[in-house]
Parts: structure tokens; C-alpha cells; sequence
């Protein structure tokens, strides 16, 4: 672990030939999660979890930001959101109205952290969040830990700097808002 952060910390001063080192480090992690982000999705899905993390990996090192990932915890948060990105791009070309498209509403009870897989449910998740995350980043950011990275409370705590007791309040709060935002008829 230590030595993943050794090499992002040698990725945010420039080095170029660090980016390499961290690819075979952090790949089965990558897989894994990518596998678990899929595990749910209807059968015959072209995207794979190989391919999957492979898509998210590219957008990773491509991005500006790379040099700002100051810990484990802080890439794995930037792969889970690359991972959400793609899975939501891939669920709305699918579901365009040009191909009979169309939505259901779930309860966010009904969901569990990183079990998000049915797309019509993961564009309307994704819709709140991104309304979330324009009034409160701090809570947007927790619950795409929490369900697209799979992280425990105490992991997802850890990762964005803040108390248990503080996260947990902030998941609390979280959740309320999203469930209500996702039982608002459509605007």
C-alpha cells in the first residue's frame, strides 16, 4: 500500500514512467471492483470489467488532475468515479429514446453500496448525485464511495479526511436527500 502512494506521490511531481509502475499494483484491485460494478447488469452487456478497467485507466492518466491523487484512497475514489462515468455514458446510449428507452423509479433502500447495475436506476442515481453534488460536493463524494467503490463508512471516513461520527451523519443525510430526490416525479 505504501508503495502505491510512493508512486503517486512521484506521479504528482512529474513522473512520467510512474504511471506504469502503477498499473500492475493496483489492477486486480481495479478489477475487482469493475467486476463488482457489473456483476448486476443484464446479460449479453458488451462492457466487461476488463474492459471496463481498462476504459477507466485511460481516462485516469489522461486526466489533468492525475497529479493531484495524494493517497491510496484518493485514486480509488478517482477510478470509482471513472468507472460510474463510463457505466452511466454506456446506459445512456443504450437507453436513448431512439432505442425505445425509458426509466423506472427505485427506492434507494432498495439499493445497496456497490450493487448499483440496472441502468435505468443508475441514470436517475446519477442525475441526483449530480444535483448533490452541486449543493453539497463533500456528501456527493461519500455515497460514490460508498456505492461505486464499495467502501465501508469507516474506509470512506478515512479516504475523504473526516470522522467516523461525522460520516455517518453525513450518510444519514445523504441518503435522506437522494431518496427523496429520486421519488420527485421527473422535471
Amino acid at each position: 500500500m505504501r508503495e502505491v502512494t510512493g508512486i503517486l506521490s512521484r506521479i504528482a511531481s512529474g513522473d512520467a514512467l510512474a504511471s506504469a509502475e502503477l498499473l500492475p499494483l493496483v489492477y486486480e484491485e481495479l478489477r475487482r471492483l469493475a467486476a463488482r460494478e457489473l456483476r448486476d447488469e443484464p446479460a449479453g452487456l458488451t462492457l466487461q470489467p476488463t474492459a471496463l478497467v481498462h476504459e477507466a485507466w485511460l481516462r485516469l492518466v489522461d486526466q489533468p488532475e492525475e497529479a493531484q491523487w495524494n493517497h491510496r484512497g484518493h485514486f480509488y475514489s478517482a477510478a470509482a468515479i471513472a468507472m460510474r462515468r463510463i457505466l452511466v455514458e454506456s446506459a445512456r446510449r443504450r437507453h436513448s429514446l431512439k432505442r425505445g428507452g425509458g426509466r423506472d423509479r427505485v427506492s434507494l433502500e432498495s439499493i445497496e453500496p456497490a450493487m448499483i447495475g440496472r441502468h435505468p436506476e443508475l441514470l436517475d442515481l446519477d442525475e441526483a448525485l449530480t444535483r448533490l453534488a452541486d449543493i453539497r460536493p463533500d456528501l456527493a463524494q461519500l455515497v460514490t464511495l460508498r456505492y461505486f467503490a464499495g467502501l465501508t463508512l469507516e474506509q470512506a471516513a478515512i479516504s475523504l479526511g473526516i470522522a467516523l461520527r461525522t460520516a455517518e451523519r453525513n450518510w444519514t443525510y445523504a441518503r435522506t436527500w437522494l431518496r427523496q430526490a429520486l421519488s420527485e416525479p421527473d422535471q
